[in-house]
């Protein structure tokens, strides 16, 4: 985990994703349904896995606090989940957070930046 001092932004963790391909995103809707980017497939918490997870914490600010999961689904698609954390999390409402509580997690080193 040599890298884990020089990968301290949200912004540098996504740049080097997308050097590896991966910059669509994950997201809840207003339904409270999990789409791909682009996609209209929906999408149950068994059928994605969290790879890896990266938590930012702003310098001058405790509220300015991210999360970044790099989720796979059982075709092979790679994407984010990004959050705020804290009072001020993007999706209100329980949902969200019970849909990525039933996420299975398989944290694998090849993401450790």
């Amino acid at each position: 985990m040599e890298n884990s001092e020089n990968m301290t932004t949200l912004s540098q963790v996504m740049e080097r994703l997308k050097e590896r391909g991966i910059h669509r995103e994950f997201r809840m809707n207003e339904n409270c349904e999990m789409k791909f980017e682009n996609s209209d497939k929906n999408y149950k918490p068994a059928d994605l896995t969290i790879l890896k997870t990266y938590r930012f914490e702003g310098d001058s600010n405790p509220d300015d606090s991210a999360v970044l999961y790099l989720v796979k689904d059982t075709s092979g698609n790679m994407g984010m989940i990004i959050d705020s954390y804290g009072a001020d999390s993007n999706y209100p409402g329980q949902d969200f957070d019970k849909f990525l509580r039933d996420i299975p997690v398989e944290e694998i080193e090849d993401y450790n930046y």
